[in-house]
């Protein structure tokens, strides 16, 4: 088991990383660094990533090294036997996430994202579809150990959510993220249905990555530019938000983009939260306007009905999700709508890569 771990921290450029924190160790120690706040501050966000792979990496080298001495004293003990299996389950799940975060070197892969749903075709069933994508989205999120906001929803007429917009934070949250992007299609028999007709509906899924000023300072949101509305929030947060005009709604007016956040219970905490997403959406416009890099940042906007979707999820006759950009199938679709959507991630980021390296 020795060389598995050793092989590993190769691969992983396990001596560079240990080189590179120790550089921004000793850099954060200087005298003039925190000059530069904003610099001080990426310095600080990659020396913590650096420590966080580093640990991880040990993690797994100990525990590797652990289940080969349990082995040798213990190898004919059933129980022995179960625990060095479940240890290598786990360091095997872990080296996975650790070479899929290797392959996470897009300019914001390693950001946050901010995802949003918008019911397409299929009436309520569409709503009910774009809330039961919130759900698995959030456990996928809960599953992965990041953190979720949710940002401003607008409930459908009968039931469901004609849109929803929510943020998932966490290291290359956006970079896996980014998958999920195009519409989603759903088979089932429809609960809406008196007669139980096998109905189907669309989603769509927009992911853009969440950007702070300090890391974009090209690109300024001009106070004459925007046109900011308040309305009553219809979102959760009991009697306060629906008395009081807390929900902001945000026009920027030079390019049209519209952002709102009626979520927290403050005009102030709504505004800095869609300033926020605008922020975002104007870093992106302006990326693909310099470079034309519409595919590689968003993908191509299609129509939220048949025949554009990416992955469809069929429940009825039977039960499968496919995903038709790599072909992926899953029979377990429960499993992939309680957030066990992984299984599409990878496969669609190898894809991603090979593409653009044979455009390069």
């Amino acid at each position: 088991m020795a060389p598995v771990s050793r092989a590993s921290r190769s691969v992983f450029d396990y001596a560079g990383k240990v080189r590179r924190a120790s550089e921004l160790d000793q850099r954060s120690r200087a005298g003039e660094f925190w000059e530069n706040a904003g610099a001080a501050q990426r310095t600080m966000k990659e020396l913590a990533d650096l420590r966080e792979e580093i640990g991880k990496m040990d993690r797994i080298a100990a525990s590797l090294s652990e289940a080969r001495e349990m082995l040798e004293l213990f190898g004919d003990d059933e129980g022995a036997q179960i625990e060095v299996d479940t240890s290598i389950s786990t360091c095997e799940r872990e080296l996975n996430e650790l070479e899929m975060a290797a392959n996470f070197d897009g300019e914001f892969d390693n950001h946050g994202a901010i995802v949003s749903v918008f019911a397409g075709a299929g009436g309520v069933d569409a709503a009910d579809w774009t809330q039961m994508l919130l759900r698995m989205y959030l456990r996928w999120a809960e599953g992965h150990g990041f953190q979720t906001q949710l940002v401003e929803e607008s409930p459908a007429e009968e039931a469901g959510l004609k849109s929803v917009t929510f943020f998932v934070r966490g290291r290359n949250a956006y970079g896996m993220l980014e998958s999920e992007r195009g519409v989603h299609r759903l088979v089932r028999l429809s609960p809406f249905d008196q007669a139980h007709r096998r109905h189907t509906s669309f989603a769509a899924v927009d992911v853009i990555p969440e950007i702070t000023g300090e890391e974009h300072g090209e690109v300024v949101i001009k106070p004459d530019d925007v046109r900011i509305e308040t309305f009553k929030s219809g979102g959760s947060g009991g009697q306060y938000v629906n008395k009081t005009e807390s929900a902001i709604r945000i026009i920027h007016e030079p390019t049209g983009i519209i952002v709102a956040s009626q979520q927290e219970r403050s005009q102030a905490q709504n505004r800095e939260v869609a300033m926020s997403i605008l922020r975002a959406k104007l870093v992106q416009r302006a990326a693909q306007e310099r470079d034309e890099r519409l595919s590689s940042l968003r993908g191509e906007r299609q129509a939220n009905e048949w025949g554009s979707q990416i992955r469809s999820y069929v429940l009825q006759p039977y039960q499968l999700v496919k995903d038709h950009r790599t072909n992926v199938e899953v029979g377990d679709a429960q499993g992939v709508l309680d957030g066990e959507i992984d299984a599409f991630v990878w496969p669609y980021l190898q894809t991603r890569r090979a593409a653009i390296g044979a455009t390069q």
